[in-house]
């Protein structure tokens, strides 16, 4: 049986989702057949626009950039978990993560939330899905589940990074957002302060096995502190 490549990435396209307050996304034509006798797209992004990488100076004053990383570095050992069904703005615990994270081959846990799901917008008319205060977001990507500090030390021990199909492993703030949640980015300072990797906005995670090889190549961006990358499972 042949090897098995999943395309775990979201398209950028125009007017594409961004976390609140980054660029815009476009992409138009720069140049045509027709006119031009050939066909070039401008886009137009931010650094961490759609499915990307986090590189240690996001967050982190004395942190690295993307081009601290050997090539080589962008291929992970990773264990998966589906954690569905998760509740909006759940706080996901230690006992959330994979087992397998003291694996010492392994060095990226990738999660599932199902929250790839509301990535165009909406909330869906569900039982479970509260409406919020008034002035909330109707935006339920927004409103992903993250992970708990606790759990983000339990990785930093682990000496594992994390990818997820959510916007954010931290809690992005909103009108329903919950006075108890973590102020900041806990997550990203335990992980990315600590040179591990963070992945954002993946997609299709369903069926994933328990272990894989995650590739993950960030644009070439000199002194990057993030990418859009090309997220790829090789399942042998």
């Amino acid at each position: 049986m042949a090897d098995e490549y999943r395309d775990l990435s979201h398209p950028i396209e125009t007017g594409m989702r961004t976390f609140p307050g980054d660029p815009a996304v476009s992409v138009t034509p720069a140049a045509t057949i027709p006119e031009d006798g050939f066909s070039v797209r401008e886009i137009r992004c931010g650094s961490h626009t759609g499915t990307h990488i986090d590189a240690p100076g996001h967050t982190e004053p004395e942190g690295g950039t993307l081009d601290d990383r050997a090539v080589g570095e962008y291929v992970f050992t990773a264990c998966f978990r589906d954690l569905t069904p998760c509740s909006p703005r759940e706080a996901l615990g230690p006992d959330r993560l994979p087992d397998s994270i003291d694996d010492p081959d392994v060095d990226l846990a990738v999660l599932r939330t199902g929250w790839d799901e509301y990535w165009t917008g909406g909330r869906p008319e569900e039982a479970d899905a509260p409406a919020g205060p008034e002035g909330s977001t109707d935006d339920r990507y927004l409103d992903h589940p993250y992970l708990s500090p606790a759990a983000a030390r339990r990785l930093r021990e682990a000496d594992c990074g994390v990818a997820v199909d959510a916007l954010n492993p931290d809690p992005t703030p909103t009108a329903n957002a919950d006075p108890d949640e973590p102020d900041g980015v806990p997550v990203h300072h335990a992980l990315l302060g600590a040179d591990l990797p963070i992945i954002e906005n993946l997609t299709g995670l369903t069926g994933l096995p328990e272990r894989f090889t995650l590739l993950a190549f960030p644009l070439p961006i000199a002194d990057g502190d993030g990418a859009p990358v090309r997220a790829v499972a090789h399942v042998p």
